[in-house]
């Protein structure tokens, strides 16, 4: 797997205080298997679908034992320079930048609205290895923001990105992308979202069956939010896991409707 093109979502994990429990979850709900826990990184352990790293998981360092979530890396050629146009464009850096081992670096931020995110440097430790259309893997992201006029104006000043806006009186959505292919997906949250639900990036992981992995996921105790529904994307479903961290999963091979008219911003 090559060093992803700057502003590609390449990497995501999550804190859990019940590590074995999110391990026990996603490996029953999207069929992970999980590495050793690297001791001398927070016991920071991977996942893995056939063989080929998805995510990771790991507990919460001491004061941040906050509700769990997920949180994706975006691919920077120079983590310190992406940290640069972030305050420069009015996010925050939460964490300054800082090498992990030889894997790469890294340092975790926010958009001028809230919504937390990573930045990824690759050094031995590239990201994603399995391919987004297989089972388990990472395969879209969505930021979910009550201000979207301020990611709008941000990520594509942070990250080389392009926007299309979705021509739908329903619904406020933008496509960002990469090299004239679409990299993340930014929804305006409704009045649906509870008040003080924080803006977020939703990640989706791809299953073969949508309807059987929100059965096997609800029976664990996730809550089912939306769907399972068909669009022209695939058929998917928005979950909250057992220990709050939401998330989707989507069976792309399932499409029903016509893709959307998109129009360049």
């Amino acid at each position: 797997m090559a060093v992803q093109p700057e502003g590609t979502p390449c990497w995501a994990d999550a804190m859990f205080s019940d590590v074995e429990g999110a391990k026990s979850f996603y490996g029953d709900v999207l069929g992970w298997t999980f590495g050793e826990e690297a001791t001398e990184f927070g016991n920071y352990t991977q996942a893995y679908v056939d063989g080929k790293a998805v995510a990771a998981v790991v507990p919460p360092m001491p004061g941040q034992e906050d509700q769990s979530q997920w949180c994706l890396y975006f691919a920077s050629p120079d983590v310190a320079a992406t940290a640069a146009k972030i305050r420069d464009n009015g996010g925050q850096v939460v964490m300054e930048p800082m090498a992990v081992g030889d894997f790469g670096s890294m340092c975790l931020a926010s958009d001028p609205g809230g919504v937390v995110f990573g930045v990824w440097q690759a050094g031995t430790h590239e990201g994603f290895e399995a391919p987004m259309d297989q089972p388990g893997a990472f395969c879209w992201a969505e930021i979910f923001t009550r201000e979207p006029e301020k990611s709008d104006t941000f990520f594509p000043a942070v990250f080389p990105y392009t926007s299309q806006q979705m021509d739908d009186d329903e619904m406020d959505f933008r496509v960002y992308n990469v090299g004239g292919n679409p990299a993340l997906g930014r929804m305006k949250m409704t009045e649906d979202f509870p008040p003080e639900v924080p803006p977020y990036i939703n990640v989706y992981f791809g299953v073969a069956d949508c309807d059987d992995a929100v059965a096997k996921a609800t029976k664990l105790g996730a809550i089912l939010r939306f769907g399972p529904m068909d669009s022209p994307f695939g058929r998917f479903a928005a979950l909250t896991d057992p220990q709050g961290a939401n998330f989707s999963v989507i069976d792309t091979t399932t499409i029903q409707g016509e893709m959307p008219k998109l129009t360049d911003v």
